[in-house]
């Protein structure tokens, strides 16, 4: 009998743990079960502290940072190439009080799979991602060992963030990754349709008060229903913690629910304002913030950005 009992307690302590760990797999349906992301509608949202958050998150301003400004591309208008300069791409970071903040670029998926390249990601505790075109990234890191660390930074507790086309790249759903251009919200060609999805089932917009795509993103999410559509606003941002995201910034999120049931007369989704707090995983908003008390300031748009 007491062996007995014995054994029935293992068991249970067996199924406890299976539990446990089960659950520990379920934390997060949507964003990264550690870590946390910032995602910038465009811009950066200086007057509002965006930039600082993202450095907050990451554990403050001695942590390792990595700037990664690919999506810039690698060739200017006037066709000339594009040569980053590191002590260029980190000096606005640097202006911010970071003390170990390196560059990360390559536009040859062969050099993003070799370990010298990514010995930086293997420290780093934040990775920032540039403005510019998505496809960029996707050409220059999809399948490769530099995307595997850039998840792995989040499984150590670190951040990702970037703004406009370093926004969408965080995404499932590769918005506006088209070639041929920004104005083509769903690319034709597969292999830009898919972003990294760090936010998992999801399609990311950006710039949708300054371009006017509030509507844009109803195309994508009534041709793949299960997404959860979010747009953001320039100087405006959400954190990402698991399933819940929180606004900060100048203006609104536009999020495009396809469970919600809205009226005939109502646009097909629903918006938030600064210190609201979002749950993806029950699509409802679990607070209502008083939303944003500075004017942002002026910047003209930067018309290569998506």
């Amino acid at each position: 009998m007491k062996k007995y009992i014995t054994g029935l307690l293992i068991a249970l302590l067996s199924l406890t743990t299976l539990a446990g760990t089960v659950s520990s797999q379920q934390v997060s349906e949507y964003g990264p079960a550690k870590g946390s992301l910032l995602i910038v509608g465009g811009g950066m949202g200086e007057n509002y502290g965006i930039p600082q958050k993202f450095i907050e998150l990451a554990g403050g301003p001695t942590a390792n940072f990595v700037i990664v400004p690919t999506a810039g591309g690698d060739k200017n208008p006037d066709g000339s190439i594009i040569v980053y300069q590191e002590e260029d791409v980190i000096r606005p970071w640097i202006k911010r009080g970071l003390k170990n903040v390196k560059m990360l670029h390559t536009t040859d998926p062969k050099v993003a799979n070799k370990e010298e390249f990514v010995k930086p990601l293997r420290e780093a505790n934040a990775v920032w991602f540039n403005g510019g075109r998505q496809w960029h990234l996707v050409d220059a890191y999809a399948g490769t060992l530099a995307q595997k660390e850039f998840y792995k930074v989040l499984e150590r507790g670190g951040v990702i963030g970037g703004s406009s086309a370093g926004a969408t790249i965080q995404g499932q759903y590769l918005v506006r990754g088209a070639v041929a251009g920004a104005q083509i919200v769903m690319p034709p060609e597969p292999e830009h349709q898919s972003g990294f999805a760090f936010l998992r089932k999801s399609a990311i917009d950006q710039h949708i008060n300054t371009r006017n795509r509030w509507d844009d993103l109803i195309s994508v999410i009534k041709k793949y229903p299960d997404l959860l559509g979010i747009g953001i606003s320039e100087n405006t941002a959400i954190i990402v913690h698991g399933d819940r995201f929180e606004v900060i910034g100048a203006y609104k999120v536009a999020v495009h629910d396809n469970t919600y049931a809205y009226e005939p007369w109502e646009k097909p989704y629903y918006i938030l304002s600064a210190g609201d707090v979002y749950n993806m995983r029950t699509r409802r908003t679990e607070k209502r913030g008083l939303g944003a008390t500075q004017r942002p300031a002026h910047s003209p748009e930067d018309p290569t950005s998506d």
